[in-house]
């Protein structure tokens, strides 16, 4: 449980796990990987960052979306393994922001993510990374985070 004490010592605590919102799973685990689904900034379903980056809001506004996201991302890592400890490293991000056609700064707003993830687990927290500018994202929502990890047995 030490990601989890890490978390409250940063003032963070994991959202509760939503369920999906279409003909999905909200992860996949093949062998030692474990897929999850793209996560928004939402809580409980409520887009708690929804908007524009680069129009109404901020790249650090991107940035706080993006650790919500993040933080979804880790409920459902830990409702799939049980403990958060299990993770031995971010492979992927693939992050998507929700901005303005003339907006290039969307890898900032996914920093937000990177960041909180490094955080956390270190250098194992460091993936390989997407950032992609979108036109709309569900509910509103600022960002979207998809990220793969690697497990221990």
């Amino acid at each position: 449980m030490i990601i989890e004490e890490k978390l409250m010592k940063m003032g963070y605590e994991l959202p509760a796990m939503r369920k999906p919102c279409g003909v999905y799973v909200l992860a996949k685990r093949v062998g030692n990987l474990l897929y999850i689904a793209g996560q928004t900034a939402d809580t409980d379903g409520i887009p708690e960052v929804a908007g524009i980056v680069g129009a109404d809001l901020t790249i650090e506004d991107g940035k706080h979306a993006a650790r919500i996201s993040a933080l979804n991302v880790l409920s459902v890592i830990k409702s799939e393994l049980g403990d958060l400890d299990r993770v031995k490293q971010f492979v992927q991000i693939i992050g998507f922001v929700r901005c303005t056609d003339d907006f290039g700064d969307y890898t900032q707003a996914i920093d937000g993510a990177s960041e909180l993830f490094c955080r956390l687990y270190g250098d194992a927290g460091l993936a390989a990374r997407m950032a992609i500018g979108a036109k709309e994202l569900p509910g509103g929502s600022a960002t979207e985070i998809m990220v793969t990890v690697e497990i221990n047995e």
